[in-house]
């Protein structure tokens, strides 16, 4: 069986966590590192994906600064996104070559790991068709975009736990103008080690791999704004 190291990294700065997962991608390229799965939660922060319409901020530099909002565009697929404390966030780093050689497959597959891991905890959610992302009925519980190169993964989605969705105002989630959900705002109180615990244990499941503790990093959280 494949392995999979799991790094649960805690509160990080985006750019941080970026800088990681570029060198993780450069390790599993080269065949040094096993697939990584990064869990964490980051500071209060709105990114742009590569497909993204700048239009979808809602909030300009100075409502940003107010708000302590840090602003990145990166290299995912997807529109705009908030990440926050409260929200449990991974990155994936998988080489597809050994699983499947499919990025269709590959999203229906987070997607499916996001819904397994919110039925643990009582939650019936599922999918939209031709929309990305995990749904609860018309509402959006976590948002997925991610990057592939040479056949490696990285970036990956976005889970509310117990996020302030008070922030999600500051974006057309996605490009899209449905409503956001979060675990809590469903009477489901649970903590992020609870629901990375829950997230570990199906990402193994359905990709097919042994999930190993994997090093902790030391970073620093970064409140950098735009």
């Amino acid at each position: 069986m494949r392995k999979c190291e799991l790094r649960l990294l805690g509160r990080i700065g985006y750019r941080e966590a970026f800088e990681l997962q570029q060198q993780l991608v450069a390790g599993r390229k080269e065949g040094s590192l096993p697939d990584q799965l990064l869990l964490l939660e980051h500071p209060h922060t709105i990114t742009l994906g590569r497909n993204g319409h700048l239009e979808n901020l809602l909030a300009g530099e100075e409502g940003l600064r107010r708000a302590g909002v840090a602003f990145h565009t990166t290299d995912r697929g997807g529109d705009i996104t908030y990440h926050g404390p409260g929200q449990l966030v991974g990155y994936p780093i998988v080489d597809l070559r050994e699983w499947k050689r499919d990025v269709g497959a590959y999203v229906r597959g987070i997607e499916q790991v996001l819904i397994d891991a919110l039925a643990d905890f009582g939650i019936r959610a599922g999918r939209i068709p031709k929309l990305t992302g995990v749904w609860v009925g018309e509402r959006k519980i976590a948002a997925i975009g991610v990057h592939i190169s040479r056949w490696v993964t990285s970036h990956g989605f976005a889970l509310n736990v117990n996020t302030d969705l008070s922030y999600f105002h500051l974006i057309v989630p996605c490009g899209l103008t449905k409503p956001v959900a979060s675990m809590a705002g469903l009477g489901v109180h649970a903590n992020l080690e609870e629901v990375s615990t829950a997230v570990a244990e199906h990402f193994g499941r359905i990709f097919d791999c042994e999930i190993l503790p994997g090093a902790g990093l030391s970073l620093a959280c970064s409140e950098n704004v735009l």
